[in-house]
This record gives C-alpha cells, structure tokens and sequence, in this order.
C-alpha cells in the first residue's frame, strides 16, 4: 500500500491585522450592539478574527462570506485603518441617459398637446417621437418614465 502525502501549502499573508486593545474595544463594541449595517458588522467581524489568526478561508467559512472579502478588509485595514475597513466606499451611479437639454425636450414635448387623434401622450408616442426627431439614438419607456416622474410632471389633474 503506497502512502499519499499531502503537500502543505504554505500562504504568507501580505496583509497581517494586529489590532490595538484600543482597535479591539471598538470593534467588539460594533459587534456587539448589532446598530451597525450588517457589512460592517461582517466586516468588524473579519478583522476580529484576523487578529486571532484565522486563516482567510476559515474567516470565510465562520461568517459565510468570501476570501476575496475578507482579504480586501484587511488591506483596507492595514492600508488606512480601522474606520476605513469598516466603512461603504461610494458606489458610483449608473451614467446619465439623457443630459439637460434632452430632458428639457422630453418634459417640454410631454405639456405640449399630444399628436392629432390622441387625447393625451402615452410613454410609447414620447419615446418614439424623441427618436423620431433625432433627440436620442435609442430610449426605452422606462427612461423617460423614470424622468417625467423625477421632475413630478403628471398631466393626468
């Protein structure tokens, strides 16, 4: 019988969270109050158990979340500190579809009086019609929903 052996990976970490007492008593106050968002707790929590020396994936496993997760965190950590590994970066917003003047178009044809034999605009003729004049390229109904509701146009009082 031929015996298997089982070749130890050894990683090194580049990132190694070693908390103040100071650092530990905040974030034991995080998890523990549970008046935080829940990634900030997870967070709070990763950084704990980095301390302690739990592996990534055993991090991972503990608080069903990723290594790629808890790897980003301690390099916040070790990067920029305690409150920056706690925090939400800023999530950029989706890109405007329409500029100024475009939604200055669409409000000003939507109080315009509607194409002749229909009482009222549908979101299908005002969609079609910014096409049709050369407005936009494409636009879906929902855009310019979206936008006659952002400036509270309601034509139906």
């Amino acid at each position: 019988m031929k015996l298997r052996r089982k070749a130890m990976l050894v990683v090194m970490k580049k990132y190694i969270v070693k908390l103040t007492p100071k650092e530990r008593k905040k974030l034991l106050s995080v998890v523990s109050k549970g008046q935080n968002k829940a990634s900030t707790i997870r967070r709070a929590h990763i950084l704990l158990k980095s301390d302690e020396g739990k592996t990534d994936e055993e991090i991972a496993d503990l608080l069903y979340s990723s290594e790629d997760t808890v790897g980003r965190t301690r390099e916040r950590f070790c990067k920029e500190g305690v409150q920056a590994a706690l925090e939400d970066r800023p999530h950029p917003g989706a890109e405007r579809i329409l500029d100024d003047g475009q939604e200055a178009y669409l409000v000003a044809l939507a109080c315009s009086d509607p194409p002749q034999g229909r009482k009222r605009w549908t979101l299908e003729l005002l969609t079609t019609r910014l096409i049709e004049d050369g407005i936009v390229d494409d636009i879906s109904t929902e855009t310019v929903r979206l936008t006659l509701k952002k400036t509270n146009l309601n034509r139906g009082e």
